[in-house]
């Protein structure tokens, strides 16, 4: 999975599971920051949402369901 994947991955279920519209929620999600691996063996992804204090709880949420599934991601 790549970043730009898994950022539409994370807009797509904020959408389904909260409603508005994807530039809202990509404004909240923010880029999908890629590190080294190694660097970061066992996650090498993080987002930093912006916004109302609910947009940012149900980002982070989903941020940690998904983290689970997808630890890794590519930059391409």
């Amino acid at each position: 999975m790549t970043a730009s994947d898994l950022q539409s991955l994370l807009i797509t279920t904020l959408l389904r599971d909260h409603g508005g519209d994807r530039r809202r929620w990509r404004l909240v999600l923010g880029e999908v920051k890629v590190y080294p691996l190694a660097t970061h063996p066992h996650c090498n992804w993080s987002v930093t949402p912006s916004g109302a204090f609910d947009d940012i709880d149900a980002v982070e949420t989903l941020v940690d369901r998904v983290r689970a599934q997808h630890p890794i991601v590519s930059l391409c």
